[in-house]
């Protein structure tokens, strides 16, 4: 099974959302970029299952984005801090509109995430993400749980990182 098939079959169809979705911001020439779960998985040695697909564009982009998304079928919803986007299958598309991520897509570095091809966060940004995530007290227990799990994959993977990481996690990754 490919990688492609695996997140397909994991997603109920999701590479052709996430296909259409890339292609759409490739031919609008936005500046963009993956993060979270996907981008940890393009960074990581084993990539883990994920439904959800969250991207950054740049901050001029968004409503841009927003209006070709919905014209290639999307379904939108606003929140406060993203607008997010379904399609034909159980992908969840979330669009981040906080300005923490503004700066991401102009690092961002071309991957193949589960034979998609796509541009994801840089590594450095990839892991001040995951940091953000895990460290927000309304996220729920299990999310931040997968973030912790998301940061030491990162740094098993490029022990470089360590130094990068607040104590409190350090600490957090070391226990047994």
């Amino acid at each position: 099974m490919t990688g492609k098939q695996f997140f397909d079959w994991q997603t109920s169809g999701g590479t052709d959302d996430v296909m259409r979705l890339v292609d759409i911001l490739e031919r609008a020439d936005v500046a963009w970029c993956a993060i979270g779960g996907i981008a940890v998985n393009h960074w990581a040695e084993h990539p883990m299952v994920t439904q959800d697909f969250d991207l950054v564009v740049a901050s001029d982009t968004t409503e841009r984005v927003v209006s070709l998304l919905e014209e290639a079928g999307f379904r939108s919803e606003r929140f406060a801090w993203s607008v997010n986007f379904k399609g034909k299958s159980a992908v969840s598309i979330q669009l981040s509109t906080e300005s923490f991520y503004h700066e991401f897509p102009s690092r961002a570095v071309a991957a193949d995430v589960h034979g998609i091809l796509m541009r994801v966060a840089s590594l450095e940004d990839t892991l001040k993400g995951k940091l953000k995530a895990w460290s927000e007290p309304s996220r729920r227990q299990s999310k931040r749980i997968k973030d912790l799990a998301d940061i030491a994959r990162l740094v098993e993977n490029h022990p470089e990182l360590r130094g990068h990481i607040p104590n409190e996690v350090r600490q957090k990754l070391d226990m047994p």
